[in-house]
């Protein structure tokens, strides 16, 4: 007897060849016109219209909703890229939940001027810089100075806008105090650059997470050759934990969505109150450092007067 088709399910449909992908399905929904069949395009428009009620709905529910077959809601969503209708569900109820504060206007979509952004700005910067403060330990930071003080070499790391930002600022500050200090943002390379840690050496990690895998496993082959491993990052997390010097905050994010995040300013306040407490620990060596810096840039151009070193 010649095998019959199976029928399409939601467990044994046959991947959909004309996938839209499925990594954010919110725009998948609304750029689906032209390419769903007509059927499917009628799950879908249900669905854009219903977000937040599919994850309480069984297939049925969905196919009598839009008065569809079952097997066409598996169709459609495999169209999107998703196994079957739970994968569906399950991606569906994910992008809804990181996505709500961007798809409903609230009060801060309005527009200002600039002064108004200025202040707003300014306000959230001191607000969390106050939070910070409280919560530093003094002790700790003390332990890094002392730890940045007795090495070979620092390895600053940071993976992702704003964290990437305070490594390689932190890089920018260290290597001036006449300490050989290296940037990396690359998670391969990362990894590569931790295994060449020596007990002498400072890897130097940066997380606002503090669950970013490829920091994560950085630390532990840092660890696993005896380097010395300093973070800054939240409490209660992978990094904090395997971190022998962990430089703790919790901060708290700022709702509006179109605010920059606060945070990386107080992280870039740690980096140069350490980088400050290092170099009153080596003034000889820093001054002369310092000095060359500066005369390097007058020779360059010519310019005399007070001056950033460098920035």
């Amino acid at each position: 007897m010649p095998n019959q088709p199976r029928p399409v399910s939601d467990e044994n449909a046959p991947p959909h060849k004309g996938r839209i992908g499925a990594v954010d399905l919110i725009p998948a929904l609304h750029n689906s016109q032209t390419k769903l069949a007509v059927q499917e395009q009628k799950v879908a428009d249900y669905v854009k219209d219903h977000l937040n009620e599919i994850s309480s709905m069984t297939i049925g529910d969905l196919a009598e909703r839009c008065s569809v077959s079952k097997p066409t809601v598996v169709r459609f969503c495999r169209s999107l890229g998703c196994e079957g209708f739970r994968d569906f569900k399950l991606r569906l109820a994910q992008n809804v939940a990181v996505s709500a504060q961007y798809l409903y206007r609230n009060a801060g979509d309005e527009s200002s001027d600039a002064n108004s952004a200025i202040d707003q700005v300014l306000g959230a910067l001191f607000a969390t810089l106050d939070v910070m403060r409280g919560q530093i330990d003094t002790e700790r930071l003390e332990k890094a100075r002392d730890a940045c003080l007795d090495r070979r070499q620092i390895l600053f790391a940071g993976i992702g806008g704003g964290s990437s930002l305070v490594a390689q600022e932190a890089s920018n500050r260290f290597f001036r105090l006449g300490i050989p200090s290296f940037f990396v943002n690359d998670s391969y390379v990362l990894q590569m650059r931790a295994a060449a840690l020596r007990p002498e050496d400072v890897l130097f990690l940066v997380s606002a997470s503090g669950e970013a895998d490829a920091i994560v496993s950085a630390a532990e082959v840092a660890n696993g050759y005896g380097a010395t491993t300093i973070s800054i990052t939240k409490p209660n997390t992978r990094l904090a934990d395997i971190s022998k010097i962990a430089l703790l905050t919790e901060l708290p994010e700022d709702s509006d969505i179109y605010k920059p995040t606060a945070s990386r300013y107080a992280h870039l306040a740690i980096v140069d109150a350490l980088a400050m407490t290092v170099a009153q620990e080596m003034t000889d060596e820093t001054k002369e450092n310092l000095r060359r810096i500066r005369a390097s840039l007058t020779a360059y151009h010519g310019r005399t007067g007070p001056q950033p070193l460098g920035d």
